[in-house]
């Protein structure tokens, strides 16, 4: 039986101190009765928040897309980072930032609510990873189709 540290070192891994992980999740939330306002870009100026975000956080957006009313991420993040945690600082610091950002979008909002209370996080494995990243990538082009 091999040991943990006898393991060969795989790229798709990320190693910490005293552990090993791969974890991968497809986090999907939504806009206030989805209400399509993640669009003539705020959809461009969304992301690049997100980006920082993930940086600042140190976990990894490994692929993303912005609908209308909808954000798809697929993250990898340690198993340190609390899933409820990294919703509220996905949800409330990006509603606080595009309110700053664009004022305006907030008038467009019944309450002034950016984003509905609920998400959907589902793991993602090595196998199915792919899937979700090629599912993300088509969700912009079947958007476009409509």
């Amino acid at each position: 039986m091999s040991n943990l540290f006898d393991m060969e070192i795989r790229k798709d891994l990320t190693y910490g101190r005293g552990y090993v992980y791969s974890l991968q999740y497809h986090i999907v939330w939504c806009t206030k009765y989805r209400q399509k306002i993640l669009q003539a870009g705020v959809d461009e100026a969304l992301k690049k928040y997100l980006y920082r975000l993930s940086d600042e956080y140190k976990f990894t957006i490994t692929a993303m897309e912005v609908m209308p009313d909808r954000v798809h991420l697929l993250v990898d993040c340690s198993p340190q980072f609390e899933i409820p945690k990294m919703m509220r600082v996905l949800k409330g610091t990006s509603a606080r930032w595009l309110f700053m950002e664009r004022p305006e979008l907030k008038k467009e909002l019944c309450g002034g609510h950016l984003w509905n209370p609920s998400y959907c996080i589902v793991m993602a494995s090595d196998r199915s990873k792919e899937q979700v990243e090629k599912y993300l990538a088509s969700q912009k082009e079947r958007a476009d189709m409509i």
